[in-house]
């Protein structure tokens, strides 16, 4: 018997009639600040290259993952092998570069060919200018990849985005300097009260919504 059976089944047993009563009152809505505070711990190990826990750690976002299929199966929608088996064939599916016959030379290419896959596959195409994010992408993960998007399709945020301001900070800004930075604006919104997280996701979210609407109003080529 596999590891990974193993688990799934002492899953099953801490689920089962006689079992353990916290696993047995959890739903698919509880276990999700398990799953962050888990994720969470998993990014310290890899941001601290502590190997050794990293491992640990990967076990404990893997019993979340397992626990989720758990209750899928109880209730008769799918089961830890479905979920391996279609994230495989998933893989296999988008990277036709390695397991068939056409070849890629860099990652842009396989970028460029990944999105083509996911269109053919029927993927709804974002309905605005922006690419969708993930609904609970961390604020400062969300605005990098809004600013992405925007640099990359050169959107109109003149007056909206203080460029001059934005290259002054990036001239001289190096990881340390940017650590301190960020700790003292959470330092600062805490004494202020204010809730930094939930004001960057706010902030963000009104910039896509002016930048949508300046798109929209432009002229069209004729």
């Amino acid at each position: 018997m596999s590891a990974i059976e193993d688990l799934r089944q002492t899953i099953a047993r801490l689920r089962a009639p006689g079992g353990c009563p916290w696993d047995q009152e959890q739903t698919h809505g509880t276990l999700v600040r398990c799953l962050i505070d888990e994720v969470s711990e998993l990014i310290d190990t890899i941001d601290r290259l502590d190997l050794p826990h990293m491992r640990e750690e990967l076990g404990d976002v893997l019993i979340q993952v397992v626990f989720h299929a758990q209750l899928a199966e109880e209730a008769g929608k799918f089961n830890l092998e479905d979920v391996a088996r279609e994230v495989n064939e998933k893989l296999i599916r988008r990277h036709p570069h390695v397991f068939g016959d056409g070849k890629l030379e860099t990652s842009e290419q396989v970028l460029v060919q990944w999105d083509q896959i996911k269109a053919k596959e029927g993927k709804a195409p974002p309905s605005g200018v922006f690419k969708d994010q993930p609904p609970r992408l961390p604020s400062l993960m969300f605005a990098e990849a809004i600013w992405k998007q925007m640099e990359k399709k050169q959107l109109p945020v003149a007056g909206l985005v203080d460029a001059a301001q934005v290259e002054a900070l990036g001239k001289h800004l190096t990881e340390e300097s940017l650590g301190r930075m960020l700790f003292e604006i959470a330092a600062a919104c805490r004494a202020k009260g204010l809730d930094p997280e939930g004001a960057l996701r706010q902030h963000t979210s009104r910039l896509m919504a002016q930048v949508e609407q300046r798109v929209k109003s432009e002229p069209k080529p004729v």
